[in-house]
């Protein structure tokens, strides 16, 4: 539960995620802490169009990188040691991923339980 300190109309002033000296527990769905969080997030945080576009052009950063190390445009080992280590970890990320889609299958064609027959559940 958040714990929140305010002053002496009420207002919110801080919240913390453990007992502080001056602040009181509240539930997590309290309108003043709603209102608070919503007042004191930037907009870009709250809101899930730029998100879902930030990261959609992160992978087309990375599918970009890709194409160049791949034509010999850019060595990988010019990226600094953390750069190398993300890109590292991605790649790997994104072949455990392939891996399980081609053990399962793109999602283009519904699973039928494995009984041959028609639909149903096992």
């Amino acid at each position: 539960m958040p714990f929140v300190r305010k002053d002496a109309q009420g207002k919110i002033l801080a919240i913390y995620t453990e007992p502080v000296q001056g602040a009181h527990e509240v539930a997590p769905n309290d309108p003043a802490l709603v209102a608070f969080i919503h007042a004191n997030i930037p907009a870009i945080i709250t809101d899930d169009e730029w998100m879902r576009s930030d990261l959609a052009l992160a992978r087309v950063i990375e599918d970009l990188i890709e194409v160049l190390i791949d034509k010999k445009l850019i060595m990988f080992t010019d990226f600094p040691e953390g750069a190398q280590k993300k890109l590292l970890d991605r790649r790997g990320l994104r072949k455990e991923f392939g891996l399980v889609e081609d053990l399962f299958g793109g999602g283009e064609e519904p699973f039928d339980g494995g009984d041959g027959g028609e639909g149903g559940l096992l």
